[in-house]
């Protein structure tokens, strides 16, 4: 016992007596949520010494410092003004952490260590302080002020001895119920995020489940996937958030960012204030406050980073939720190249099914269909009637138009799914590589206008068709080495009108012997 006096006075006064004090030490322990406790605490402390303010700071022993305050008799105006946690390691809060036992002053500003107050505390004079040991291992400071009737005396140094060791014990067992329940959130997280990943129905987007769940079992304000850049920065690709997560997507880490080493090397990193951090160089950092960047990696391959920002002036991350969302990422990591290994499988599954099909289709549809077309060509030569030869000329034509159709189709099945077009532009591009496919001439296409934007669905679909039916005859032509198509969607009918015209050109023999000499047009147009 030390006194700020310098008198040695041992005060034992008339305050404290054994039936509050025993009411205190049962009341601390009575409740098993670790933020109830430490209220507990700091209102029995406050009660039983019969001084004005209390408070209890909770030290990070990694950081060597408060990560937060529980405070008695302040009101919530003075709380939120006071806007920097005090420093553990100077000044009077130092001598408690630095004492064996409790340090009681008669007056705070003759204490050697002291300085000045704090913005935003209300004015102290008497002080009684003392550290709180949680398994031997300093847990926090318990601190006491303005003691009504006079300066703290021996009996509530004594009082606050035996308060501080009941409250170790109180909060020990309320770390274990808290750490317990919070490995439980976040082992239940993770084994949600590798059921959704790897169940039957795979979300649509697999990081924005990571994110989403991460964001929930963080209590953090955003839940942010980023991934590296082709020009080595990171790039945030999904975002999870309370409000519109568009204003975080897109946004970038440049390259040379001195956050971008340890992130790029699969480190994680912890900041406690986004916003001031020179290390976070992002627009949006000015949002936040405490953040995780955590390596999202299997078997050494970097997936990208899972960030977790809290708001600005929202607590920092413990020890242990920082452990447990490490874990978190590297369980997720894993369950993501799962996720995406069975989507290859799948996708192995649905190319060898459609290679199957093509070729189905090849050796045995196309086939038939030409031998049917020799045997129909075959009757037109013997056809006594004309009548009956035209029409079954016509039936020769609608069946090449069909074999033609049909190498399309085998063609497009032939490409993976992703590389289907969706524009009208792509979807004639594939018409003519369907055309190459089977006459071995690459057509050339030219397109004039809008062609994207011009054309209706019907008429896009119109125009589709007959490319196929002029490709397909086409093909039948010999001597062919040039085939051209042309889209003209500024093109005009004779009544004036805006149309769209197809030209399909090529120098192969011509089907009459009577046709002009310089190859075959065929042109097609519709209104706009």
């Amino acid at each position: 016992m030390r006194n700020g006096g310098g008198t040695g006075d041992t005060r034992t006064g008339p305050g404290t007596s054994f039936e509050p004090l025993l009411e205190a030490v049962l009341s601390v322990g009575a409740d098993l949520e670790l933020r109830a406790t430490l209220q507990h605490i700091v209102d029995a402390a406050t009660h039983i010494t019969d001084a004005r303010y209390g408070a209890l700071g909770v030290v990070d022993p990694e950081q060597d410092r408060l990560t937060e305050l529980f405070t008695c008799g302040i009101d919530e105006d003075t709380r939120a003004g006071i806007t920097e946690l005090p420093h553990i390691d100077r000044g009077v809060l130092g001598a408690v952490a630095a004492a064996s036992g409790p340090l009681r002053l008669d007056d705070l500003s003759k204490h050697p260590s002291s300085g000045s107050i704090p913005e935003g505390h209300p004015p102290m004079r008497t002080f009684l302080g003392v550290s709180v040991l949680v398994h031997e291992e300093p847990f926090g400071n318990l601190y006491l002020t303005e003691k009504r009737g006079g300066p703290f005396t021996l009996g509530d140094e004594q009082a606050l001895r035996v308060l501080a060791a009941q409250a170790g014990i109180a909060i020990g067992n309320a770390l274990l119920f808290e750490n317990a329940r919070q490995r439980e959130r976040w082992i239940e997280g993770a084994a949600a995020v590798t059921t959704a990943l790897l169940g039957e129905d795979t979300p649509d987007d697999a990081l924005t489940v990571v994110a989403e769940q991460a964001r929930k079992l963080a209590d953090a304000a955003a839940g942010v996937i980023l991934q590296p850049t082709p020009d080595g920065g990171m790039e945030i690709v999904t975002a999870s958030t309370y409000g519109d997560p568009g204003a975080l997507v897109g946004t970038v880490i440049q390259p040379g960012s001195p956050v971008l080493t340890q992130l790029l090397g699969g480190e994680p990193v912890f900041v406690e204030d986004s916003a001031t951090d020179p290390r976070m160089t992002t627009s949006v950092r000015s949002r936040f406050g405490p953040s995780m960047l955590l390596p999202l990696q299997s078997d050494g391959r970097l997936i990208g980073t899972l960030a977790l920002p809290r708001s600005r002036g929202a607590r920092r991350y413990t020890a242990l939720e920082r452990r447990l969302a490490t874990q978190f990422a590297s369980q997720a990591a894993l369950a993501l190249v799962l996720a995406e290994a069975r989507g290859s499988r799948e996708r192995l599954a649905v190319f060898e099914d459609r290679d199957r099909i093509a070729r189905d289709l090849h050796d045995l549809v196309i086939q038939r269909l030409f031998a049917t077309g020799m045997m129909l060509e075959s009757a037109q030569r013997r056809a006594r009637s004309e009548e009956v030869g035209d029409t079954i000329g016509k039936a020769v034509d609608e069946l090449e138009s069909t074999v033609q159709e049909v190498r399309t189709t085998i063609f497009a099945l032939q490409q993976p799914p992703a590389d289907a077009p969706t524009t009208f532009r792509g979807k004639v591009l594939r018409e003519a590589a369907g055309a190459a496919a089977s006459t071995g001439i690459t057509p050339s296409a030219q397109f004039n206008g809008p062609v994207d934007t011009a054309l209706d669905e019907d008429t896009a679909d119109r125009l589709l068709a007959a490319l196929r039916r002029a490709l397909a005859q086409t093909s039948r032509r010999s001597g062919l080495s040039r085939i051209a198509i042309t889209v003209d969607c500024e093109a005009a009918l004779a009544d004036g009108r805006a149309a769209v015209r197809l030209t399909v050109h090529d120098d192969g023999v011509p089907d009459r012997a009577d046709a002009p000499e310089g190859g075959t047009t065929v042109t097609w147009q519709a209104p706009l």
